[in-house]
């Protein structure tokens, strides 16, 4: 295997050389800076000189070399090493118009070079790859720095998770510099969709712990998911679907996760309808850590109206309709969209709303894509029934400012679903499973569980954390689990007192061959065990510090002090931040 061969299949060459390009597009300008210093040299050595004494002297390669390089630099140290001739005068004079001259061309030619497009972005796409090469921890690629990208960098950086970024867009790609992030996001305008700008974005590094691809193109997230499982299967993939062939494609060949906005939208408000308190639960389970801790709502039972027959109307339509309400739908064309019995028009208009039955709904949905018209819907349809329960379909997060005017019930963003999904799954994937589990239960089960989690937070919505009862991740608690005496109470206990608890809630206990919802303080922990739970991140903290230290795991596990001073101390402070646990 050649030299090359052996650097690109390690990934080393697959940044281009800023080095090797820049002295290919000044091959003419050093040539000529070259050329004029060895005519100067060489002339000032044939012309003869006189010493101190009179006597005839040429002047040396160095001495001439070190003349010519301080002339043609317009620095002038004098004549050396003796006053010179007028023929040396002469030829110096000459020499330094020709040097003068070159280097202004060189200049030039460098100020040209260092301002061309081209060089620019090989300059930015080695500086690139090398803050990518410098990241020593897990990051996750995101592939599209719009509402969504932007969106899940702030939250993953929040959570202290590093992320690169893949956008053709260079304006977006710039907002990350005006962003305010807690650490440095390295960000490259390039085509996320071609295998070379995954690879210099370090898909194949030990380090990347997943790819996400939220692109506005479905096209491209398909060929982000394709290529990533082609260069590194086991680097986990989270995709943006809004295309049901599209997603079925992605889950044929093992996408992780794909996510469609409408139709997780869609089963948001069916659940909410059916029951309120499970809603709220994933409300304040999956949104961003630091968000206000949303208002509980009752969506009520009875006639819908449906402005808007699209991906997110079909979603929302099939949805309500297993919940058993009746949905009048509203559309354009109502042909091409298959509906026969729709209403015809935009739902923006009185009378169109009247057809459909406004006045005696219980709600209405402006679903369109146009946030314009599903304003103009909304308004004219609170004119003739303020009663109604408003949800809302916004497109674009510039346009809150009007939305939130109106007071909608219930806002569907696309972007913010797709982001919250998507940093659910990167920093506690046992959350949807969490989810997945719970739809089977009642609306009181959620309901004392949704009080429990009250309990534990303030007025912004609790962390959420999977703890890994493994020698690496809770070393001490894994030994304890080994003797088969660790249980879930001694994971909550306060380190500084085991008689109190911590404001944790244990949520999900996953392990090979079981799941157990919310586990009793009574259900024993086994090694491997992957146990999820929620609250502060501060409890989070010292949850994780109790479970990696020998001492304090002793002392919450069997009440014993250890004997050692330090350890005694431990016990009793046993609280010294820690890394949060993943």
């Amino acid at each position: 295997m050649s030299i090359a061969a052996k650097r690109t299949a390690t990934g080393a060459a697959d940044a281009p050389s800023v080095v090797f390009l820049f002295l290919r597009r000044m091959r003419a300008p050093l040539i000529v800076l070259i050329a004029s210093y060895a005519i100067a040299v060489l002339g000032l050595t044939l012309v003869p000189g006189v010493d101190a004494d009179g006597n005839p002297w040429r002047m040396s390669f160095f001495h001439a070399f070190y003349f010519i390089s301080y002339t043609a630099t317009t620095i002038g140290f004098g004549e050396i090493p003796y006053p010179f001739t007028d023929a040396q005068r002469l030829w110096v004079t000459a020499s330094i118009y020709i040097t003068v001259v070159a280097w202004f061309y060189a200049i030039g030619k460098i100020f040209a070079l260092f301002q061309d497009p081209a060089f620019q972005r090989v300059l930015a796409t080695a500086t690139f790859a090398r803050r990518v090469r410098d990241i020593a921890e897990p990051f996750y690629i995101v592939c599209g720095y719009g509402e969504t990208g932007g969106l899940l960098v702030q939250a993953l950086d929040h959570d202290g998770v590093r992320t690169v970024v893949l956008d053709i867009d260079a304006e977006r790609v710039s907002e990350i510099e005006l962003a305010d992030l807690q650490s440095s996001v390295p960000a490259l305008v390039a085509d996320a969709s071609l295998p070379h700008s995954l690879v210099l974005a370090g898909v194949r590094r030990g380090h990347c712990a997943g790819v996400v691809a939220v692109t506005n193109s479905d096209a491209a997230n398909l060929a982000i998911a394709i290529a990533t499982k082609v260069l590194n299967a086991r680097v986990p993939v989270v995709a943006r679907s809004e295309s049901r062939e599209i997603a079925a494609n992605m889950a044929s060949f093992g996408t992780d996760y794909v996510i469609d906005p409408f139709e997780r939208f869609g089963s948001y408000l069916g659940v909410a309808v059916s029951s309120p308190s499970l809603y709220l639960l994933r409300e304040w389970l999956t949104a961003v850590p630091g968000t206000p801790l949303a208002e509980p709502i009752d969506p009520p039972k009875g006639d819908w109206v449906l402005a808007g027959f699209g991906r997110f109307g079909r979603a929302v339509a099939e949805n309500l309709a297993k919940s058993g309400d009746r949905v009048v739908v509203i559309e354009t064309n109502p042909e091409a969209a298959g509906l026969p019995q729709a209403v015809r028009g935009s739902g923006a208009e009185a009378h169109t709303l009247e057809a459909a039955g406004v006045r005696g709904a219980v709600g209405i949905v402006a679903g369109t894509p146009s946030d314009v018209n599903n304003l103009s819907v909304v308004m004219t349809a609170r004119e003739l029934n303020p009663n109604l329960f408003v949800v809302m379909r916004k497109n674009r997060i510039a346009n809150g400012i009007l939305f939130d005017r109106l007071k909608p019930n219930l806002v569907m963003q696309p972007s913010r679903i797709i982001a919250r999904t998507a940093f659910g799954i990167l920093t506690a994937p046992l959350v949807h499973r969490f989810f997945a589990l719970a739809k089977d239960r009642d609306d009181a089960w959620a309901n004392e569980l949704l009080a429990r989690v009250a309990a534990v937070t303030t007025d912004v919505v609790p962390d959420t954390w999977t703890l890994r009862i493994d020698s690496h991740s809770a070393a001490a608690a894994f030994e304890w689990a080994a003797a088969e005496a660790l249980r879930i109470e001694h994971l909550h206990a306060d380190p500084a007192d085991r008689a109190n608890r911590l404001a944790v809630i244990p949520l999900l206990l996953a392990r090979s061959t079981e799941e157990l919802l919310v586990p009793t303080d009574a259900t024993a922990v086994k090694p491997g065990d992957r146990i999820l739970f929620c609250g502060p991140r501060e409890a989070s903290r010292r949850q994780l510090y109790s479970a990696n230290n020998p001492n304090v795991m002793q002392y919450l596990v069997t009440g014993e002090v250890p004997s050692s001073a330090v350890g005694r101390w431990l016990a009793r402070r046993g609280a010294a931040p820690a890394a949060r646990s993943g």
